[in-house]
């Protein structure tokens, strides 16, 4: 990797690409090869952004969570297997008693949107509709991605497992005892700490998952708007966004803390001296469980327990690399620019975080042109 080409190109996101405030960091074999930070947390640009500005980073924040899941489910010798409703009796409803946890993990349950009205701070509400819920397609055929449901589905997987909230088992067993400067839902004292983020400037393009996005009653908007609440950058802005422990779309972090967790992902599950997986479980992490045309974005992707991956054609290559050349990569990228990863064949970790979103849930020019310039 040529650090001062990475440099580089960090740079002409703020002078080329329209960057406002971001942060890299990438590790290899345990150890920060590269640690920068550029521009300004405020639209104002008065505040200089540094290593230690934390920032909501969408849906980036379902790596750590399915990372959670995947470790109560290692302690308490859960398998992938399992069914769902054999930890969560109430989810067997509507013909969801034969799904396993591991289609539930990767997005084949047939339940990524709801029909019922409830709301985003209510968490036994949401379980319980989510447990309600009749699938959308025969479970196990077919795979739509759960922007905003996932994460009560992996809260409630925690809960029911190891008896404690999702946002307290990721403090407990990888924020704390790793110094991560990484939180699904905000202390209260820090609130004020976080970078606002700033909505996308430019309009998306029109292709299916867009024009999907803006139909009313369209099964892509249901699933963005599901559960209730929440549903604007303003919002998230807000202080009752910030301290909301959602799993799925509102951890706010660092990238040093982001590129730390996958670093560990990449170095055998352990770091600083502690084992926090064994191998069997990062194995889940690596494998792909469900790929093709996924029902709500409406584009070919890949996953699996827990974490995307990048799709791969019959003859064995990538359909696109947003993860990197190397097929063991996986990790989740959040709307509009932040992405992470772990490359355990190469042992490296890769984390970028910004405050001004660009159109689009995938990663875009600036994170990808840092990801291509690694391998270069």
């Amino acid at each position: 990797m040529d650090i001062l080409r990475v440099e580089a190109l960090f740079q002409q996101n703020f002078s080329q690409h329209g960057e406002l405030g971001a942060a890299l960091s990438i590790w290899r074999d345990g150890r920060e090869l590269v640690a920068l930070a550029g521009g300004w947390r405020d639209r104002e640009r008065r505040t200089p952004w540094t290593v230690a500005t934390p920032v909501l980073v969408w849906s980036a924040t379902k790596g750590p969570a399915a990372a959670c899941v995947l470790h109560a489910m290692q302690e308490h010798a859960v398998a992938l297997t399992v069914r769902v409703a054999d930890v969560w009796p109430e989810f067997a409803a509507h013909g969801k008693d034969r799904v396993t946890i591991g289609e539930a993990l990767s997005h084949q349950s047939g339940v990524s949107a709801l029909d019922e009205r409830v709301p985003v701070h209510d968490h036994g509400a949401v379980a319980a509709a989510i447990a309600a819920q009749r699938p959308h397609w025969e479970p196990g055929t077919a795979h739509g991605y759960g922007p905003r449901l996932y994460g009560f589905f992996l809260d409630e997987l925690v809960r029911r497992i190891a008896g404690k909230p999702l946002g307290e088992y990721w403090r407990e067993v990888f924020a704390e005892p790793s110094g991560l400067d990484f939180w699904i839902g905000v202390p209260p004292a820090l609130v004020d700490k976080v970078a606002p983020i700033l909505p996308p400037r430019t309009a998306p393009p029109k292709d299916r998952f867009y024009t999907a996005f803006v139909t009313p009653g369209s099964y892509t908007l249901r699933a963005f708007a599901s559960p209730e609440g929440l549903g604007s950058v303003a919002a998230m802005n807000a202080p009752a966004g910030r301290v909301a422990s959602l799993p799925g779309f509102g951890g706010i972090g660092t990238a040093a803390a982001l590129g730390k967790f996958y670093a560990m992902l990449a170095n055998n599950g352990t770091m600083d001296g502690r084992a926090f997986f064994e191998p069997r479980t990062l194995d889940w992490m690596k494998t792909t469980l469900a790929q093709g045309d996924d029902r709500v974005l409406l584009t070919d992707t890949a996953f699996s327990a827990g974490f995307m991956r990048d799709p791969i054609t019959p003859d064995g290559k990538k359909l696109r690399t947003i993860f990197g050349p190397s097929h063991s990569a996986f990790g989740h990228p959040g709307a509009g620019g932040s992405h992470a990863f772990a490359d355990p064949g190469n042992r490296i970790a890769f984390a970028y975080v910004m405050n001004q979103m660009e159109p689009g849930v995938l990663p875009g020019p600036k994170a990808l042109r840092l990801v291509d310039a690694i391998y270069e």
